[in-house]
């Protein structure tokens, strides 16, 4: 499975948000893409998923042309987007159902990734019932219950509490580990990006301002001299516009 961007050019009316991206994701990779707010980083993930179109250039999973949204592209966002109206079981399975499975059997795969996530339970609980770091593991698992090749997260730990976000990010790279799917990671958390990528991709005003390879072995912590070297360098990237006062060291 690999991922492949070329030369691809994003504009709404007369604002050019994507600049002649180019990027080869490797399969089971991890790779964070960092920037500020409207540096082009979410537009490029909505790419990527199927919800846009690209101007210009290529989006190819495996040399198939990205057409539009996929169960093989599993999408996990900032805000959840849990159906409050359907308990916690039928929220992971509902996908599922969409997509033709059975409704028996949707329940039961869907039992699967909720155990995977640690809240098997929680099936018949509603979402205003949930905490936010258990609403995004229910978010997590119904991105998961289809069986991607790749999950995008636009920012999803975005809205939690530090220590919560802490907690999701352990969660989310045991879960890589037992599944493998390659991921795309938003984020505009410098240390949540060196955390769990293999790779940083740093964008500015529309385009790949720098690619960081981060070569540090799980579980990374913060005194780690490479940490320490790619916070410094990252910042440096950054160093001087108005982005740095948006990107966020942890």
């Amino acid at each position: 499975m690999q991922l492949t961007i070329e030369d691809v050019n994003k504009s709404f009316g007369d604002k050019r948000v994507l600049n002649s991206i180019n990027l080869q994701i490797k399969p089971h990779e991890i790779l964070c893409v960092l920037g500020h707010s409207g540096c082009g980083k979410s537009t490029l993930l909505n790419l990527i998923a199927g919800f846009l179109q690209a101007d210009s250039g290529s989006l190819t999973v495996n040399d198939a042309p990205i057409k539009g949204p996929s169960k093989t592209r599993g999408v996990v966002f900032q805000d959840h987007a849990l159906f409050p109206w359907y308990n916690v079981l039928t929220n992971i399975a509902f996908g599922l159902e969409v997509q033709g499975t059975p409704k028996a059997k949707a329940k039961e795969q869907a039992k699967e990734y909720l155990e995977l996530v640690g809240l098997q339970e929680y099936a018949e609980n509603y979402p205003d019932e949930l905490s936010g770091g258990m609403k995004q593991r229910v978010g997590i698992a119904r991105a998961l219950a289809s069986g991607p090749d790749i999950l995008l997260m636009d920012e999803p730990f975005g809205a939690l509490d530090i220590l919560t976000r802490d907690t999701m990010r352990k969660e989310l790279l045991r879960i890589c580990q037992e599944l493998r799917p390659m991921v795309v990671f938003v984020t505009h958390s410098i240390s949540e990006a060196i955390h769990l990528g293999d790779r940083v991709v740093v964008m500015k005003g529309g385009e790949i301002a720098e690619v960081f390879e981060v070569g540090i072995q799980h579980p990374r912590m913060y005194d780690h001299p490479r940490f320490t070297q790619l916070m410094t360098e990252i910042e440096q990237v950054l160093m001087g516009e108005e982005e740095l006062s948006q990107v966020i060291r942890d």
